[in-house]
């Protein structure tokens, strides 16, 4: 692999792995940004958000979720803080195709695998949960969004490294 198109693949792998460290950081604070939401769509008349009643409708019935929960059942969180662990953890793996892309193009492959699985994970529990549809498919757009640097990482690679 020439050391530019080894960049370019590197510099994909690390837009990918922001992305998921950001996605991990940001499911800690929960409770505070869902209260950062409401204070700017749904208590603000002049909010753009009053066009869109079901935003609104969406932000205070999670927020009062949260607020509740985190009120009297504060081990739930525990659960997110997992998440965001998670989310942590799989962006530390893709530090080996970062390091060597070629020798670790199945981790690229897995993400992959992982990004399309988000569909159907999203079209199955989002109804069960009560989760709106228009939210759902912002759910998935993380799935769809996060395979595009990796196919284009793994399609670099494996036209450097055809036995990768």
């Amino acid at each position: 692999m020439n050391p530019r198109q080894l960049t370019r693949v590197r510099l994909l792998l690390a837009l990918f792995v922001g992305g998921l460290v950001v996605s991990g950081i940001t499911a800690f604070p929960l409770r505070w940004e869902i209260d950062v939401l409401k204070r700017i769509f749904v208590d603000d008349p002049s909010s753009m958000a009053h066009a869109i009643p079901g935003l609104v409708d969406w932000l205070a019935f999670v927020h009062r979720g949260l607020v509740e929960t985190y009120t009297d059942y504060p081990f739930v969180a525990y659960g997110t803080d997992w998440l965001a662990f998670a989310h942590i953890v799989i962006a530390i793996v893709f530090l080996g195709p970062i390091r060597d892309p070629a020798r670790n193009v199945w981790v690229i492959e897995w993400g992959m695998i992982a990004c399309a699985l988000v569909i159907p994970t999203v079209l199955v529990f989002g109804p069960l949960r009560g989760i709106p549809f228009g939210w759902q498919l912002l759910d998935a757009s993380f799935g769809v969004i996060g395979i595009v640097p990796l196919w284009l990482a793994r399609r670099a690679v494996r036209q450097m490294a055809p036995e990768a």
